[in-house]
């Protein structure tokens, strides 16, 4: 294994991971920088069948071309045995132009399928494999024109081919003639699948003189067992991807199961060098297919197996390192091609970027993770960019390649499933990403997404930030919002039965994208749980309440817990309703307090068994344990094996509700996204329901794959409405989740954003007492405020103390500290969630410094401006608040730096950057996370 240096990061780097994590730049710190690529349009391959195909047989994009002018999108689709033409001279508006059936109109054989493509002049250049067997292989270069869509010429190729690539001046072209593996063989002496399968595979030289296909030749390369010497099989090279330097004069070709790469001069045809792709291994990811986002695991050095390779200069070539036979090593590498040295190698950054951004797939954490398949190079803009494709987490990871040795991270692009074709089009500004998985049976479609760099919608709306170990928090299957109540910025959502165990994660929407920075696991009984967690709502008197939905009827239930996620009662749905319920049950949970105490409100997705097309809405009377029901009437569909129910349900006021009613299609066919709103009847069971809001066209605005499961809805502190759809961890979905702010709830609903105490509508006299709900041991009764918080009484002297073990990675975060902190420098710490007059005092560790106290405003807010002690060492301290009412601690890391020599200049230059990245590497570290924890009282 050849040595890996140390991987750096540029100071725009920094920046684009803070940017990427939500993480607010100071007016003193450099700005991140703009994500330059923007998605324009996401076109459905299926639209673009001729006409008569079954719109639900499979049809696929994957290795793609453009014409010349830029206007003209070419894709292979291997699944129908066809190649497909899009108009894109509107790039957010493609136009499909019709396909060209290999049999019927290339006449190339019933079995053959295309394997990749490009353009020369005006002809299409279409590479068939039209092996009979994987003994017999054999393939030819279809030579078709471009604007009559006739074929000129066949070129035999000598074996099965994979990719093409071409020369920059289009004189030359090489094909990949892999000759591939059979995977169900077993060769003597091994395992199935094994090698050596022969015959080997080699290297197809196409000479394009002159714009004649009739001059065009070609001539053989071969990969003789002494050129791949010390390979794990040189017998048989098993040729992968091609691409050419940009000298046009030698072509680098990845021998992917035999973990190697070979250069060959263009000009004589001959194999120059080869060399190993060499090992890695990878910690800090997740190794283990277990429903839990573990960034504990590691894999040990394996073999990089390259796939698609780039040159990034004349002198370094890329691999992506999707691993077949033995190896991959979930990212990407840099080769010095004249030594075939390691000089970069991205390391866990892309599989800790999945899970940073909710594109984590657990389902192959314990295989390939994020399988990196596809890379392109272009220069765009005047910045080399590469552009890294996870065929298994659906997105593009753009880096800064303008030092080869030393790539940046700018910016990351989501996809639909299964991100194939990487093709930038420099000339006018574009990207191309072709996704090949496509199952019409679960609503999976192949497209073509089209990036560019102005005009278009942003990725990612939701990320994370790092956790105490320093690991992002792990996060996907967001089904329910809800807002909270001490925090007008912030939102809590929560995972579902995706994962194996239930967190709820605080949502900090004051910043874009919206940034999760704090986790609650759900326990019992102080061990973890697992639910189906399809609702959400924060309780006034603290806590949450949530609702489960079971695999039957009876599984279904209210879950309360108190503020750190601890269960304290479990109320089952009464027996009736439970024995009436099939799969489909609780997808909602809302609150509201009266003169009579809580109620708990309930949507059921789809109602009852004998209840047609109606779904069902239940009141919780907490005081009395009685439950009461309503009928809602749901919109119908007449599409086969649509449905439509239930996915939401939050309070507006103190008579009305507001539910996401919805269809279960998505892209083009999604038909229903909607929130109505229902008054609380005064009498009768039937509730009558008004259009609040179409949210189909903000869903198809994001110029994305129109999502399914509209699942959340709330309207914040801040008075805005917020919905969000679920990813289902990627199963059968593109992994993509759609954070939508939908305006004001005033305009939407005609009201402000708190529900008033006023009482509630009497509802239908239909009330039957549910089964007791029974408390954990430790449940403590209370009761919802009726009245405004009284305000806390300020002691004169602290309550509570705070020493070092009481700060720990539950209470870091959520104080926000302007002002440069310096020894006998002032400066001002803010924080939000107090009681209202509640004193606050301020202290400094490792060794307890008090630095003053403050009192919260009316709202719980607090602000101190404090000065520390001259004799403050410099260094990393930790800052701390506790308040006196209830002991709430809040902390966080500071960095306390020298006091300026006299007449000595602003910082500036090399300590200017210093500072700057030590502060975006500090806050993205930084959790806002605060929990109610019991302090020792001073005597």
């Amino acid at each position: 294994m050849l040595p890996v240096p140390r991987r750096r990061h540029r100071l725009p780097a920094i920046l684009a991971a803070a940017a990427l994590a939500g993480v607010a730049l100071g007016p003193a710190q450099a700005s991140a920088p703009a994500a330059p690529f923007q998605r324009l349009a996401t076109y459905p391959v299926y639209l673009n069948a001729p006409a008569g195909a079954d719109p639900a047989a499979p049809t696929v994009a994957e290795i793609s071309a453009v014409s010349e002018d830029g206007r003209t999108f070419i894709h292979t689709d291997a699944l129908a045995r066809r190649i497909g033409f899009v108009d894109i001279t509107d790039p957010a508006n493609p136009q499909g132009l019709g396909t060209l059936d290999l049999q019927s109109d290339l006449g190339v054989g019933g079995h053959a399928e295309p394997t990749s493509v490009a353009v020369v002049g005006g002809y299409v250049l279409v590479v068939v494999d039209t092996s009979e067997s994987f003994t017999s292989p054999s393939g030819l270069l279809a030579v078709v024109d471009l604007a009559t869509h006739a074929v000129v010429r066949t070129l035999d190729l000598g074996g099965q081919p994979d990719s093409i690539a071409l020369t920059p001046d289009k004189t030359h072209a090489a094909v990949a003639i892999e000759n591939q593996r059979d995977e169900e063989v077993k060769p003597a002496g091994g395992k199935k699948g094994d090698l050596p399968q022969l015959p080997g595979g080699f290297l197809q030289l196409v000479d394009l003189p002159s714009a004649d296909p009739a001059t065009w030749t070609t001539r053989a390369v071969p990969f003789t067992a002494d050129d791949l010497a010390g390979l794990d099989t040189p017998q048989d090279p098993e040729p992968e991807y091609v691409a050419v330097d940009p000298t046009g004069s030698t072509v680098a070709v990845t021998l992917q199961e035999n973990n190697g790469v070979a250069l060959v001069d263009i000009a004589s045809a001959t194999v120059t060098s080869v060399f190993s792709a060499g090992t890695a291994s990878v910690d800090g990811i997740d190794t283990a297919k277990d429903g839990v986002i573990d960034q504990t695991g590691s894999i040990p050095a394996a073999p990089r197996e390259p796939d698609a390779i780039a040159w990034l200069d004349a002198t370094h070539v890329a691999t992506a390192n999707e691993g077949d036979w033995k190896g991959g090593t979930r990212g990407w590498t840099v080769f010095d091609a004249t030594t075939g040295a390691v000089v970069w190698d991205v390391g866990n950054e892309l599989e800790r970027l999945a899970v940073r951004t909710g594109l984590h797939n657990e389902d192959r954490a314990a295989k390939k993770g994020v399988e990196i398949e596809g890379l392109a190079v272009a220069t765009m803009g005047g910045t080399r960019y590469a552009f890294v494709g996870s065929e298994r987490s659906n997105f593009v990871a753009v880096y800064d390649v303008d030092d080869a040795t030393h790539p940046v991270f700018v910016q990351v692009l989501a996809t639909t499933n299964g991100p194939e074709g990487i093709l930038p089009v420099p000339s006018r500004d574009l990207l191309l990403v072709s996704s090949e998985t496509d199952d019409a049976r679960v609503n999976v479609r192949s497209s073509v997404t089209v990036f560019g760099t102005a005009g278009g919608t942003a990725f990612p709306q939701v990320v994370s930030s790092d956790d105490a170990a320093g690991d992002p928090i792990g996060w996907g299957a967001l089904g329910a919002l809800t807002a909270d109540l001490s925090d007008a910025d912030r939102l809590w959502t929560t995972t579902d039965a995706a994962y194996a165990t239930t967190r709820l994660l605080s949502l900090d929407v004051s910043r874009t994208p919206a940034v999760i920075d704090r986790e609650l696991p759900v326990t019992q009984d102080g061990v973890v749980v697992g639910l189906d967690v399809e609702g959400l709502a924060s309780r006034p008197a603290g806590g949450f309440w949530l609702g489960v939905e079971g695999a039957t009827g009876d599984g279904n239930r209210l879950v309360r817990t108190d503020g750190s996620g601890a269960v304290v009662e479990t109320v089952p749905l009464p027996a009736d309703i439970a024995a009436g319920l099939t799969k489909w049950g609780i997808e909602g949970v809302t609150t509201l307090t009266d003169a009579d105490g809580e109620h708990v409100w309930v949507a059921l997705q789809r109602g009852l068994a004998t209840d047609g097309s109606n779904a069902r809405i239940g009141r919780y009377d907490v005081t009395t344990s009685a439950w009461t029901w309503f009928t809602y009437p749901l919109e119908s569909t007449s599409v086969t094996g649509d449905w439509l129910g239930l996915s939401e349900i939050t309070a507006v006021d103190a008579d009305t509700l507001a539910v996401i009613e919805r269809d279960k299609l998505n892209g083009p066919s999604a038909r229903v996204k909607r929130i109505y709103t229902v008054e609380i009847p005064a009498s009768g069971s039937v509730l009558t329901k008004t259009l609040a809001h179409d949210v189909l066209p903000d869903l198809r605005a994001t110029r994305g794959w129109t999502q399914e499961k509209l699942e959340g809805l709330t309207v914040g502190g801040d008075g805005e409405v917020y919905a969000v759809t679920d990813n289902d961890g990627l199963k059968d979905a593109t992994g993509e989740t759609v954070l939508l702010r939908l305006g004001s709830a005033e305009e939407m609903f005609g009201t402000g954003p708190t529900p008033s105490p006023s009482p509630t509508a009497t509802p239908s006299p239909t009330a039957t007492p549910s089964p007791t709900a029974t408390p954990s041991p430790t449940a403590t009764p209370t009761s919802s405020p009726t009245t405004a918080p009284t305000p806390a009484p300020v002691p004169t002297t602290p309550v509570f103390t705070v020493d070092a073990d009481d700060l720990t990675a539950a209470n870091r975060g959520g104080l926000t500290v302007t002002g440069t902190l310096r020894p006998g420098a002032t400066f001002t710490v803010r924080a939000t969630g107090y009681a209202p007059g509640e004193r606050v005092d301020a202290s400094l560790f490792s060794v307890r410094t008090d630095l003053g106290s403050a009192q919260a405003d009316a709202t719980g807010a607090v602000t101190a401006t404090l000065t520390l002690p001259t004799t403050t060492t410099v260094g990393t301290h930790r800052l701390v608040l506790v308040g006196q009412g209830a002991g709430r601690i809040l902390w966080t890391e500071v960095q306390v730096v020298s006091a300026p020599q006299a007449g000595s200049l602003a910082v500036t230059g090399a300590d200017g950057v210093r500072l700057t990245v030590l502060a975006a590497l500090v806050l993205l570290g930084l959790g806002t996370g605060a929990v109610l924890v019991r302090r020792r009282r001073t005597a």
